[in-house]
């Protein structure tokens, strides 16, 4: 479960995201907050930095994403 989780994340990190629509925007601005919700509650049992770097990485595109949406509406 954990690994999947894991690796759901990873593939998501290397989707392209360029001439997205605002929906897909949506859609992925919310895969990225559930995934990040996810591992946070992995990473509150093991500690693992390794989950921590994958949950910022997340963020990160997470906010990117989010600031062209704003920027649309």
């Amino acid at each position: 479960m954990e690994m999947e989780l894991i690796n759901r994340a990873l593939e998501f990190e290397q989707r392209k995201m360029r001439s997205l629509s605002t929906s897909d925007r949506v859609k992925l601005s919310r895969e990225a907050k559930a995934l990040i919700l996810d591992l946070n509650q992995i990473y509150k049992v093991k500690k693992d930095d390794k989950i921590m770097d994958i949950m910022k990485r997340l963020t990160v595109i997470k906010r990117k994403v989010e600031k062209r949406l704003k920027m649309r509406l």
